[in-house]
């Protein structure tokens, strides 16, 4: 088998499961000896800000000299980026050969009562199994979509991360805050610490609940460790000072912009100081600074061209608009700012592009090739900005667009990860020859 004839495999299971459960990943594990058993693992829920916040904790875990495994969702540039060590993504012959150890059981549990793993299951056993031959000291997991019925909630985390809640996947998760937050909260495990940045009330009212229910120590940011003294860096990024107990830590510097970068910076810090009091690690302060220094997290308010100024961001539901348009605001307060967009069709489009239409000075809806990508005409029916404009070729767009800034304006591109995924190895590739 090749690489390419494994990654069709993956890709042609099915998205979602005809039975929502645990039974097929419980199965999978069965069979391939518990390698879900194996690991330490810190397990990551939340709308928005987790793949940020386990690169966090990553940095941080791997200043101090541990080696960590990633699994995250989705890839920008290449899939392995989702199976990774140390930031290290898994070779193409490793996978091929994971592929190879998968798939006959894929073919096995087709047949039975549970029906065939959809691709996150596959990917997921896959990891599973790759990290568990790595013997690592830590492995950072990313759900997928929720929590309680996530295929990656069959392990027993030493802690548990629960970012934010907002109204995204509502189809699936439920309606309201309460219904998402409950979702999130299945990840939350027997006598396990949580950390969580959730402020809404009724959604932290359940989450603290699930806790307490399970006998697990819980931490609000800005109740149980504190954010302080907030402000833009001198150079790029952000400052803060921490706080959590007796200990401090001021004029913290992260290179990602954004108080909800902050947020996710926070939450990875409260966690490894969790881990460091378990007497897992031993901390340093300089150590620390320099993990969340050299923290990156590429496609969130990403500077791909300085000049023209061309900013990436995978916001993509309610949530991460308003920090998109509070990063602008704090960051670019002067600056005009023209935005290229699409997003899902299965998103809360009418919420989204209602936000976008109040601030940017001009919008351009286009689409991308994916199937559920929505169309440019759905998107640009729904906006009632006066500038607004159809662009059906995203990649035409961006060329005219780069052609005709302004030294004073930004060009921002933002929506679906998976979009954004595009538009990256675009400019990659081709934006040196374009930008003069």
């Amino acid at each position: 088998m090749k690489y390419d004839e494994a990654i069709e495999w993956i890709q042609q299971r099915s998205k979602f499961g005809i039975k929502p459960g645990l039974e097929r990943m419980k199965w999978f594990m069965e069979k391939l000896d518990h390698p879900e058993q194996k690991i330490r693992s810190i397990h990551i829920a939340g709308t928005n800000g987790k793949g940020s916040t386990l690169s966090f904790l990553r940095h941080l875990l791997e200043a101090h000299h541990f080696s960590v495994g990633s699994f995250t969702s989705p890839y920008l540039i290449h899939f392995n980026e989702r199976i990774s060590v140390n930031g290290v993504p898994i070779k193409d012959k490793e996978l091929v050969m994971l592929v190879k150890k998968i798939k006959p059981l894929c073919e096995e549990l087709e047949q039975t009562e549970f029906g065939p793993p959809t691709e996150f299951e596959v990917i997921t056993a896959m990891a599973f199994v790759y990290f568990a031959e790595q013997s690592l000291d830590y492995v950072l997991l990313e759900t997928g979509l929720g929590g309680r019925l996530d295929s990656t909630n069959i392990v027993e985390p030493i802690a548990s991360i629960i970012t934010n809640i907002g109204l995204d996947h509502t189809r699936i998760l439920g309606n309201t805050y309460e219904q998402i937050a409950s979702e999130k909260a299945g990840i939350i495990k027997q006598g396990v610490p949580v950390t969580t940045a959730v402020q809404h009330h009724g959604s932290f009212q359940v989450i603290k609940d699930k806790a307490v229910e399970k006998s697990a120590p819980i931490y609000q940011l800005g109740n149980d460790f504190h954010i302080m003294n907030q402000k833009p860096s001198q150079e790029e990024g952000e400052m803060f000072t921490f706080k959590f107990e007796q200990q401090s830590f001021s004029d913290l510097k992260i290179n990602m912009k954004g108080y909800h970068q902050i947020q996710n910076a926070a939450l990875a810090l409260h966690t490894f100081l969790l881990m460091s009091q378990m007497n897992q690690i031993k901390p340093k302060e300089n150590v620390i600074r320099t993990g969340l220094q050299k923290t990156r997290w590429p496609g969130r308010f990403e500077v791909v061209s300085k000049n023209p100024l061309v900013i990436i961001d995978g916001a993509h539901n309610k949530e991460g608009v308003i920090s998109l348009i509070e990063t602008l605001k704090r960051s670019y307060p002067h600056h005009k700012k023209r935005l290229l967009f699409s997003m899902m069709k299965d998103k809360n489009v009418s919420e989204v592009i209602q936000l976008l239409d109040q601030y940017f000075d001009g919008i351009v809806f286009t689409s991308f090739e994916f199937e559920r990508a929505s169309g440019a005409e759905q998107l640009f029916s729904q906006s009632r900005h006066p500038g607004k404009e159809i662009h059906m070729n995203w990649k035409e767009a961006v060329q005219y667009e780069l052609s005709h800034m302004d030294s004073n304006e930004i060009f921002v591109i933002s929506g679906s990860l998976y979009f954004i995924s595009k538009v990256r190895q675009y400019f990659e590739l081709f934006a040196k020859n374009m930008i003069k």
